[in-house]
């Protein structure tokens, strides 16, 4: 399958690919057929990347946003040629929905590089006024970027990431996920296809302790960003911030999913239904839901009713709505959790046990009486585990939404003015009124507290991939003075 799509295993570095060394086994979440093997970069090899984006950095930030934005648009028509190789792949290797790569993450990922390429022409345009001088405010591309992206939506994220920092000027090495490596090949081959300098976008295969860890020690980087565990993220920075490297980190989640008084009852269940997507392996899923007590039985009878519809299965059939966990110690890590929370006495509303689909699905589950100190509801499981739980009133509400370490996502059903005063008081980077899933390209994203630091998209993530200069001219007389003592 791989072989027939023409999916490279190796490194991109410097404009050519590197078959590297000891590899590591991939498998696919579908049936755990192999995949193949991936090399691991050596330490000599992630140096070589390193030296090849710091290289490459002059001229490419020379070319200035209109030079680059013909090279950009080449890299998103190279990605839109190969829209169905990249669905296949992802779909077998990181188990996302073969349907949702083709319709919408594939042009998502095509928008990410031409939306901020577009963006960049308008980057020098801000001026400030003041009664002593005009101050010229810059953009200047900060130099190299690690882009560490995660196995949940390979192709998304990196595109996410890669659109503005290379539409800014600076120079890129991508890190692939190792569990679903495959799509990140095909981005750096769309990139050597578009004719992007040697050196501008390079891709590295390997693990996070192995590849990862000599990445984040380059002396060359100016720019991290990464999504994945919050654990992960804690080690990143404290490696970066020994070199005053700034990093932009999105991290784990656990978001709650409130259900107002007044609220569209249908409206919020099917929502509810669509957090198990992709086995609910998505950071800004709504996990706990907290529902007012009166509508607690009536919300859960109707979401109850979505969930059972929903199918797991293959995802590459069109059918399919819930696909596999991407890996055996993910599978366990969940099934864990749900052996935990029913040996301490939680009821099982719905699922609660492996799929009999296959070893890495599990069946959408939900699990109601459990404490607000109880792991299963402070703890990201990152499977389809959902936990349900009553409030009272809107203090209470917000109270228990609070309740976590967390702040990434959140979702708010009930009369626009309740859900939006209520949204005001939950502590998160961001909250859907009466939707989910709603982006713009132009909106901050990203999380408070253990979810994350910085926030990407539109102006945000130009302020993290550049240097903010003022090039300060009087437009009064200067004199220079000095206090004398």
């Amino acid at each position: 399958m791989l072989e027939r799509d023409g999916v490279p295993r190796g490194h991109y570095i410097g404009g050519s690919w590197r078959e590297g060394h000891a590899g590591l086994k991939v498998f696919s979440p579908i049936d755990e057929a192999p995949l193949g093997t991936i090399a691991e970069a050596s330490a000599e090899e992630v140096a070589e990347a390193a030296t090849a984006a710091a290289e490459a950095f002059p001229s490419w930030a020379a070319l200035g946003a209109s030079g680059r934005a013909p090279y950009l648009e080449r890299f998103a028509e190279a990605l839109g040629a190969r829209a169905d190789t990249l669905a296949r792949v992802e779909a077998l290797d990181a188990g996302i929905l073969e349907s949702r790569m083709r319709h919408g993450i594939v042009p998502r990922a095509q928008l990410n590089i031409r939306h901020f390429a577009q963006a960049a022409l308008t980057l020098q345009d801000r001026t400030l006024e003041t009664k002593q001088a005009r101050h010229y405010v810059r953009h200047d591309p900060a130099g190299v970027c690690a882009i560490i992206t995660p196995w949940n939506s390979p192709l998304m994220l990196s595109t996410w990431k890669l659109g503005p920092a290379l539409a800014a000027g600076n120079t890129c090495i991508l890190k692939a996920p190792e569990w679903a490596p495959f799509s990140s090949a095909l981005v750096a081959q769309a990139a050597e296809e578009a004719g992007l300098p040697p050196g501008v976008l390079n891709l590295l295969q390997g693990s996070g302790a192995g590849t990862g860890a000599a990445l984040i020690d380059r002396p060359e980087l100016s720019r991290i960003s990464f999504t994945g565990s919050t654990a992960t993220g804690k080690a990143i920075a404290s490696k970066a911030m020994s070199r005053l490297v700034p990093c932009s980190l999105e991290l784990g989640g656990k978001s709650p999913f409130l259900v107002l008084p007044g609220a569209d009852l249908d409206l919020a269940a099917r929502t509810g239904a669509l957090m198990y997507r992709n086995a609910t392996q998505v950071c800004l899923a709504g996990t706990r839901l907290l529902i007012h007590e009166t509508l607690f039985e009536p919300f859960l009878e109707r979401m109850g009713h979505y969930v059972a519809r929903l199918t797991v299965g293959d995802p590459r059939k069109p059918e399919t709505e819930v696909g596999p966990l991407i890996h055996p110690r993910q599978a366990a890590r969940v099934h864990g959790y749900v052996e935990g929370a029913k040996a301490r006495g939680a009821e099982v509303r719905w699922g609660g046990r492996p799929s009999a689909f296959g070893a890495l699905y599990y069946e959408p589950t939900l699990f109601t009486g459990l404490p607000a100190d109880d792991p299963l509801v402070q703890e990201e499981v990152f499977g389809p585990v959902l936990v349900a739980q009553a409030f009272r009133d809107e203090d209470e509400a917000v109270s228990l939404a609070n309740d976590t370490v967390y702040g990434l996502g959140g979702v708010c059903f009930g009369p626009e003015a309740d859900a939006v005063r209520v949204a005001e008081r939950v502590r998160t980077g961001f909250i859907w009124v009466n939707a989910f899933g709603i982006r713009d390209l132009d909106a901050p994203f990203g999380g408070c507290r253990q979810s994350g630091v910085g926030r990407e998209g539109g102006a945000w993530s130009f302020e993290f991939f550049c240097d903010i200069k003022d090039i300060i001219v009087p437009t009064t007389p200067f004199e220079p003075s000095f206090a004398l003592r």
